[in-house]
């Protein structure tokens, strides 16, 4: 008989909840940034140990805002890791600041802190280290290896993650979450930012909004209807709408359960995969709690006789689909253009580019569909 399945490489858990959720302000008429998105935020500070929360309309426009809100502009420098999303390089870009690549360590896809240390020079205004695919990186190692540079965590992989006891998001200056279909929890597009910094909250609180000195909920529910709000600031419309905003409540209300069961079924991957000689599955250190936004392996091409990409064509022709991990940003036309790059200037995250590969791993996947993936794989020599 054929098992043959068809399974995504990630689908988002949505459903009755979500639509019942969203009731209320199509009902209601407060459709933009209000009450839902500031319940969301209250209970995502909570959550993650922090006193501030500020939903945006994605994590790039999160990061966006806290470099905005630091003054990082022309002349200054941010270290970012060579693998990432390019929106962790590009944010970089847009206050006219220039970004500082580093490479990363194949054993956690992480900063290579060992590395950090040399590029750091006067001009660097902070490092953006990125918790890739829900493993938070080596946060007091950075600070030891880069003292005084304000740490701007890339989270957008890793909500609910943990480190030594610490959640994402409380580790630095601030951090930026992301609530893509293919994170842990999703508000269709969004984004999160965390801080403990109040004055620096503040900021990034009118900035997303214009720069303006009031909210678009003080004004309408305020006793003055004539009041129209002073901008001291040049801002930016990076507001997350109520739609998102109760959707969002929703889905963090389930985040501790989803990530119990990508846990479960991450370990199930480690344990049957572990045996297959072509395969590098990825490990957790000790005080790491990892998120498993997407389960990352490396395909050692040494050791098989089919390349990365033969092996994720195989893999699709029989209903499984995979990614690569994601992309070394050096490599890409635009970076290498405008900064004279070359694709082994980080070999590691060169390598990592042409040789990782993520298979599915989410809440919508039934036990047999996990079993069918291990043995596909198994089947490849």
């Amino acid at each position: 008989m054929n098992d043959r399945r068809d399974i995504p490489i990630s689908l988002p858990s949505t459903g009755e909840q979500e639509w019942q959720a969203i009731r209320e302000p199509l009902m209601t008429g407060w459709l933009t940034q209000g009450p839902k998105v500031a319940a969301f935020e209250k209970a995502f500070a909570t959550r993650h140990g922090v006193k501030h929360a500020i939903a945006t309309t994605s994590c790039t426009t999160a990061l966006h805002l806290i470099l905005a809100a630091l003054d990082i502009g022309r002349g200054d420098e941010v270290i970012v890791p060579a693998f990432t999303w390019v929106a962790t390089a590009n944010v970089v870009l847009y206050c006219s600041a220039k970004p500082v690549f580093v490479d990363i360590d194949k054993s956690t896809f992480n900063l290579d802190i060992s590395q950090v240390r040399e590029k750091v020079t006067k001009k660097t205004k902070a490092i953006i280290p990125v918790h890739l695919f829900g493993l938070c990186a080596d946060i007091d190692a950075l600070k030891s290896a880069a003292p005084e540079i304000p740490i701007i965590e890339d989270a957008a992989c890793a909500a609910g993650s943990f480190y030594k006891g610490r959640s994402a998001g409380s580790l630095g200056l601030a951090a930026a979450f992301s609530f893509h279909p293919r994170k842990s929890i999703t508000t269709g597009e969004g984004g999160m930012i965390t801080t403990n910094d109040d004055a620096l909250a503040e900021k990034m609180n009118m900035l997303r909004n214009h720069g303006a000195s009031l909210s678009e909920e003080q004004r309408h529910k305020g006793p003055r209807p004539y009041l129209l709000p002073e901008f001291n600031l040049l801002g930016y419309n990076y507001r997350m709408t109520d739609l998102q905003g109760a959707v969002g409540v929703v889905q963090l209300s389930m985040l501790d359960g989803f990530i119990a069961e990508r846990q479960k079924w991450a370990e199930f991957y480690t344990r049957e995969l572990s045996g297959i000689k072509w395969l590098g599955i990825p490990s957790v250190s000790e005080g790491f709690s990892h998120g498993w936004q997407s389960y990352v392996c490396y395909i050692d091409e040494n050791k098989s006789h089919m390349s990365r990409n033969e092996i994720m064509e195989r893999l699709l022709s029989q209903g499984i689909s995979t990614r690569p991990g994601t992309h070394a940003v050096h490599m890409l036309a635009y970076y290498r253009k405008k900064f004279g790059l070359r694709p082994d200037d980080f070999p590691v995250a060169q390598d990592c580019d042409l040789h990782t590969m993520a298979i599915p791993l989410h809440n919508r996947m039934e036990a047999d569909d996990y079993s069918y993936v291990v043995k596909t794989l198994k089947e490849i020599r």
